[in-house]
């Protein structure tokens, strides 16, 4: 047994801790470069806690999934800052990592970028960072990567280094309430998938397994609440929980196919992640097992499956067969659109599949899938063909 385990270096977690920003922030300097989503009305509560602190802040915001070319502006922006606050969903966090590395690290970013650069590693620690999440999703929070798109290269990648790790996760369930119906689906599912692709994961160790344990039968059961009474409070704390022990898990057991397909995707289409996530879910597990019933029959992945059909259903006797047919209704119920509903063409197969068995996240899938296999895959999400459910979520 041996295994790292690498965090923020502080997580604050429950309702009303984003009340302690200002004198957190304020241990860090005076100047706060603050990276905001689409709407920077929304985080004026938060500049007012700053201020009350004495600490000065600029706002940068970005609009959609962060750039390259947005995290070489935010670094220009944080020139004179002495720490980044983070708030929104994880595109906003992933854009504030990047947006502190490159800040500390000037010149060429595609030296630090994997896949399309030279994935060399940072020379200098980034900037303090406070991150502070408003979708139940990504778990961006507590993870040592920023994923940034390259639209001349038509991918999605990561820039990635221990130093990124956010000093403070503040984890408010509170900032997620007002999050809608569909952003809360496909934010939830992506947190789902995050807990279940560590958790069958060829680099799973005790500790991710203890926290997928904890927290898959939290979202299997409060998902599709948040999605319909987003006011009910326990389920909102329940997918922000369980949203992070999904970050903490996968930044130390890697993830599988559905990211690995999911960074390629996005570059191509505009498709939101945790969309793209979950209607591949169910057909990237299905596919695993399969391949790994006819190739690996012995591999302790199968055992997982099996545990996990436990673990999302709450039914001791259900099978590997019930938790597919879960994941396919609860994506169902939760609305999401096929993988058509973004331009994708079946005659796209062939690109997206090659770009994604070169993805970061494909090396920790439980097995090796070929290209006629995730091939099918995509092509069962673009259709959008769902299965019967003995399950209901």
């Amino acid at each position: 047994m041996r295994f790292e385990f690498a965090t923020a270096q502080r997580i604050l977690f429950g309702e009303g801790v984003v009340r302690e920003l200002g004198s957190l922030a304020r241990s860090y300097g005076t100047r706060a470069l603050v990276v905001t989503g689409s709407h920077p009305a929304r985080a004026h509560s938060l500049l007012e806690l700053l201020q009350g602190a004495g600490v000065q802040s600029t706002l940068f915001s970005v609009s959609g999934e962060p750039t390259v070319a947005d995290a070489i502006a935010g670094a220009a922006a944080a020139a004179d800052s002495e720490l980044v606050v983070a708030v929104g969903g994880g595109s906003v966090l992933d854009a504030g990592k990047a947006v502190a590395a490159l800040t500390t690290n000037p010149g060429d970013p595609f030296d630090y970028l994997e896949v399309i650069g030279r994935a060399q590693p940072l020379a200098n620690p980034s900037l303090p960072l406070i991150a502070l999440p408003t979708t139940a999703g990504t778990g961006s929070e507590v993870t040592r990567n920023a994923v940034l798109s390259s639209p001349e290269h038509r991918v999605k990648v990561s820039m990635r280094s221990p130093s990124m790790l956010p000093r403070v996760a503040l984890v408010d369930p509170e900032l997620t309430y007002s999050c809608p119906p569909a952003v809360t689906a496909a934010t939830g599912l992506d947190a789902l998938t995050q807990l279940i692709e560590p958790f069958v994961s060829s680099r799973a160790n005790p500790l991710t397994d203890a926290l997928c344990r904890e927290a898959l039968p939290r979202a299997a059961r409060s998902l599709v609440t948040a999605v319909r009474q987003g006011e009910q409070r326990a389920a909102r704390q329940e997918m922000a929980f369980a949203s992070l022990c999904g970050g903490l898990a996968l930044a130390n057991s890697g993830l599988g196919a559905v990211h690995g397909f999911a960074g390629p995707f996005g570059g191509m289409y505009d498709a939101p992640h945790g969309a793209v996530c979950a209607a591949l879910l169910p057909g990237v597990c299905a596919a695993n097992v399969q391949a790994l019933r006819q190739r690996a029959p012995q591999h302790p992945a199968l055992q997982r499956y099996a545990e996990l059909a436990t673990l999302l259903t709450g039914d001791a006797a259900a099978t590997v067969e019930d938790a597919l047919d879960w994941l396919q209704a609860l994506v169902a119920q939760c609305e999401i659109p096929p993988l058509s509903a973004y331009g994708f063409q079946p005659e796209d197969a062939a690109y997206v599949v090659a770009k994604a068995q070169t993805a970061s996240s494909m090396k920790a899938n439980p097995i090796l899938l070929d290209d006629t296999e995730l091939t099918e895959v995509l092509l069962a999400a673009a259709s959008g063909s769902r299965g019967g459910a003995r399950f209901q979520p």
